[in-house]
């Protein structure tokens, strides 16, 4: 298989052109229609050719009627003397464990459009995956020994027993998400001597750079953990396993990030929706390309307390909200939950936040009181482990984030669904308004993406014109990246002009500007390659 899909996903060929990227496939009837995964059904593939080329692929399909996905990961063929680095890999694995691979898997990483923080509160989410992937070369041994290895230096190799897997939260190193991935298989079927395997990394998403680097890597753990030991799963039941065990590393998760590793279709963007998880096309409007800035600021989630403290912030106004409205709060998890009970819609959700909440931070004392609890249930029935000794939370900032996101998140598949002549501008507004509100509302921001999004919006004088139409953090903040959607005409000057502002302007940035600013275009899921 030589196609130019496989050479861009395995990073062995030229970056693609600056052209609109969003609407290459505009012209025939299918790609302008839309369709959901429903993954618990059966789906109907197109030709072996066009499964090859997009790896997930589906038939024709009406927007009445859901367009069904393959159900398990694709597994491929390729020829390694045309994939330089698979054959890269394939020799350095030989040089490490002294044989030759299996097979290979990869999961990619993504790009969160629009709906930050919302997923772990029940609200649906837009993202893509992105070329930049987790790719590891696997050969199933029959010592129940696992032994890992990473084509970068700097992350140590690990071994371990099948059957003895212990992933420590307090020191988030590389080898605890792969384990991650391996126990949730193993968990799932049972298995008490799964099969051991000698395993070579080789990754291209920039860590801790809010592109799910770390989900990735889980994603692709249970894959080849599955693949190993023989077993089959549905895309849905893999983002589900990996969402649940990736906890072990002690992040609190919503869901999002497996998702996308696993569901992600070439050339559409994809509105996530949970409880049941299902993936729906969403044809993003030619004429635009989106772009990511990493600020070079790292925030790795498990080793910090900032993401945890906020998702119990979002469980904390979920049962203040519930005890307000009279319903059974302890009962009640997410934001979602108590619209979705009250039957209301999301505008109102946002006078609700305004009626019951006052907008100073709560002490625990005040939350204990209002619930009628005691300090020590709550910090046992309620917060999470590692958010014990927190003494206050926002509660009234939190909700107004993720009900008013919600709603962005519909407003922008609905814009694309209808193309409207002002799309561009509607979507870079949201897009624009999300980032206000995760700067403001949810504090997940920091001066240096708050730096970056002001140089990407802002009025270039000697072109006469702005930069992107919209631009915000993407990812769970507090460094990482920014995406930006730009005219595909000035994506060229764009980016000329962001590397100058940003990234000259400091050495360390400079250094690593390289693989830190780059357009992108959706891109297909985890799958694995079989030499052919």
């Amino acid at each position: 298989m030589s196609g130019q899909w496989l050479a861009r996903q395995l990073g062995t060929s030229p970056a693609p052109s600056t052209r609109t990227w969003a609407g290459r496939r505009q012209g025939s009837p299918a790609a302008r229609k839309e369709g959901r995964h429903c993954l618990s059904r059966d789906s109907s593939l197109r030709s072996r050719r066009q499964a090859t080329r997009r790896c997930l692929s589906a038939a024709p399909h009406s927007p009445a009627r859901p367009r069904m996905a393959s159900d398990a990961p694709a597994t491929l063929p390729v020829q390694l003397a045309e994939q330089p680095r698979l054959l890269k890999l394939k020799k350095m694995f030989i040089s490490k464990f002294g044989s030759a691979p299996k097979f290979y898997a990869r999961a990619p990483g993504r790009v969160n459009l629009i709906g930050e923080h919302i997923d772990y509160c029940g609200y649906a989410v837009l993202p893509m995956a992105i070329e930049q992937d987790i790719l590891i070369a696997v050969e199933p041994v029959k010592t129940q020994v696992v032994q890992l290895a990473n084509t970068n230096p700097l992350y140590l190799d690990f071994s371990t027993s099948v059957n003895n897997i212990h992933i420590n939260k307090t020191k988030p190193v590389w080898h605890n998400y792969f384990l991650c991935g391996l126990k949730g298989i193993q968990e799932h079927f049972g298995l008490n001597s799964s099969t051991g395997m000698n395993c070579l990394l080789d990754g291209t998403i920039p860590p801790s750079s809010g592109l799910s680097s770390s989900s990735a890597l889980v994603c692709c753990a249970g894959l080849v953990t599955l693949t190993a030991n023989g077993k089959t799963l549905s895309k849905v039941e893999l983002a589900e396993i990996c969402t649940k065990t990736e906890r072990y590393v002690g992040t609190e998760g919503g869901g999002m990030d497996q998702s996308i590793s696993f569901l992600a279709e070439e050339g559409t963007a994809k509105l996530i929706e949970f409880s049941p998880l299902r993936a729906t096309d969403v044809r993003l409007p030619s004429g635009a390309a989106f772009v990511i800035a990493n600020s070079c600021v790292e925030m790795n989630k498990a080793a910090t307390s900032h993401y945890n403290i906020r998702v119990m912030e979002c469980r904390l106004a979920t049962k203040l909200l519930s005890k307000a409205k009279g319903l059974e709060w302890k009962k009640m998890l997410k934001l979602q939950d108590v619209q979705a009970k009250l039957g209301v819609s999301l505008k109102e959700m946002l006078t609700i936040v305004e009626e019951v909440f006052h907008p100073e931070p709560y002490s625990v004392e005040e939350i204990c009181t209002c619930l009628g609890i005691s300090l020590e249930e709550l910090r046992t029935q309620i917060l999470s482990q590692n958010t014990q000794d927190v003494t206050t939370f926002k509660l009234y900032q939190r909700a107004k984030h993720v009900y008013s996101e919600a709603g962005r998140v519909l407003e922008f598949k609905k814009i694309c669904s209808e193309a409207p002549a002002s799309a561009l501008q509607l979507l870079g507004e949201l897009m624009n308004q999300s980032h206000i509100s995760c700067r403001d509302m949810y504090e997940c921001s920091c001066p240096e993406l708050d730096q970056l999004v002001d140089i990407c919006l802002s009025w270039n004088h000697e072109i006469m014109q702005f930069g992107a139409i919209g631009s915000r953090l993407t990812g769970a903040g507090w460094g990482g990246c920014t995406v930006s959607m730009v005219p595909s005409d000035k994506l060229s000057t764009f980016l000329t002009n962001v590397k100058e502002a940003y990234y000259k302007s400091n050495d360390q940035r400079l250094a690593l500007e390289k693989n830190s600013l780059f357009a992108t275009k959706p891109g297909g899921g985890a799958l694995v390659f079989l030499e052919a």
